[in-house]
């Protein structure tokens, strides 16, 4: 690779497939190319799955390139097929636009947006989705779509293999999908679309729809699916999934979660997920033994600085020391909390309850297991009895209750 922006990708793990990769690469050497990325706003967080998808950007503008976020206002309306056993759930207009909103909170962190050549924008395709004559796209645009291929396609194919339905709301989502790169590349001038490997076919047929279209060569490039060492799709826990906003899931949350890293992930994560330097890197891959927890912290803290800024780790820092080193001692603030009433506590609540409020435990029963088998506390003392009723009188010095799952997972119980 010639230009820095492909260099680094290649090296850091990024590339899995891409149409002429040679001419994209004489491209970013000579010019400033847009790209984009789009993310559907099904919910009102990303989480870490996306987080390939978004360093990608990330590096793109560091590289001297302007990165398009694509917020699929209108797809959003139908929902991607890609990956999925059934249809999604519709959801209303009123819905996607507050998902957008908590969604660009994230891409803030990661890019700096405004009217410079290589500054991000953010984009949404409802702006020319919504007004689209069905007969004219069709007429336009259909024609260019060969139903015999698009069948082929892993999106369609393997719905229709396990014999589930899929409807014509959704498979037209490919075709929109080739549509908004084609109308990127009109408005501005964007030759390259990004994404996961799962997107492939989808880019390829906007690839090859700007072609038919405009006479136009543009490109597309996907990354790997990214799972754990032992397989697992990655960023996917007994707990759900890894939020990447704060309101979803707490900046400590977050930091333990790749502080839990698989020792075999280490090194592939802190390439992609960090802007660490590749020797450094090097060289934390060669601990080994207890050392390679040491690794696991300057992963957690790199990746935790993007996401929630660099402020966020004095108090994730001492929360551990307090939780690890001095036992329950000092501000327990940074934990995961809930506020239950001084009347409700009065009542009596289930110890089962709050170990599911508190997103230690995914459900009643994992954390009727999880006391049952010795891994729960109650202010760093034994849990016994699954049937436990919470009272005043398990308050602490402090004034809260402080519920542990495992050593690694802590909750707080205040009175409001």
């Amino acid at each position: 690779m010639k230009s820095e922006f492909l260099q680094i990708l290649k090296t850091r793990g990024f590339i899995h497939q891409a149409t002429n990769l040679e001419a994209l690469d004489n491209i970013f050497s000579t010019e400033t190319v847009t790209a984009y990325i789009g993310f559907d706003a099904t919910a009102n967080s990303l989480h870490v799955g996306s987080l390939v998808q978004i360093m990608m950007l990330r590096w793109l503008q560091k590289c001297g390139h302007r990165p398009l976020v694509l917020m699929g206002g209108g797809t959003s309306k139908i929902g991607d097929p890609t990956g999925r056993d059934e249809a999604r759930l519709l959801i209303t207009e009123e819905t996607i636009q507050t998902n957008i909103e908590g969604i660009s909170k994230i891409f803030k962190k990661f890019l700096t947006f405004g009217n410079g050549t290589t500054d991000a924008l953010m984009v949404n395709n409802d702006d020319w989705l919504k007004n689209l004559n069905y007969i004219t796209f069709l007429r336009d645009y259909g024609r260019h779509f060969s139903v015999n291929r698009m069948l082929t396609f892993d999106s369609v194919k393997l719905r229709l293999e396990r014999e589930q339905s899929l409807s014509l709301l959704e498979f037209n989502y490919m075709i929109l999908q080739a549509y908004d790169f084609l109308e990127l590349n009109k408005r501005l001038g964007c030759t390259l679309q990004m994404g996961g490997s799962d997107q492939w076919g989808n880019i390829v047929n906007g690839v090859e729809l700007t072609r038919r279209v405009i006479a136009k060569e543009v490109f597309g490039l996907t990354s790997p699916l990214i799972t754990t060492a032992s397989g697992a799709k990655m960023g996917k826990t007994a707990n759900g999934a890894i939020w990447l906003n704060e309101d979803r899931l707490s900046a400590y949350d977050y930091w333990q979660f790749w502080r839990n890293t698989e020792d075999a992930d280490v090194g592939r994560y802190l390439r992609l997920f960090t802007e660490i330097d590749l020797n450094e890197i090097e060289r934390l891959e060669q601990l080994s033994g207890s050392e390679i927890n040491q690794a696991k912290k300057v992963l957690a803290d790199a990746a935790t600085s993007l996401a929630h800024g660099t402020e966020a780790l004095p108090a994730i820092h001492e929360t551990i020391a307090q939780l690890f080193e001095q036992g329950n001692s000092g501000d327990l603030s940074s934990l995961p909390n809930i506020e239950i009433t001084s009347a409700t506590l009065e009542g009596g609540v289930p110890i089962l309850d709050l170990f599911v409020q508190l997103n230690l435990v995914p459900s009643k029963g994992e954390a009727r297991r999880l006391i049952q088998g010795n891994g729960a506390k109650i202010n760093d003392a034994n849990l016994n009895d699954p049937q436990q009723i919470i009272t005043p009188k398990d308050l602490n010095d402090e004034g809260m209750i402080k519920l542990s799952a495992g050593k690694k997972r802590h909750g707080i119980v205040k009175i409001g």
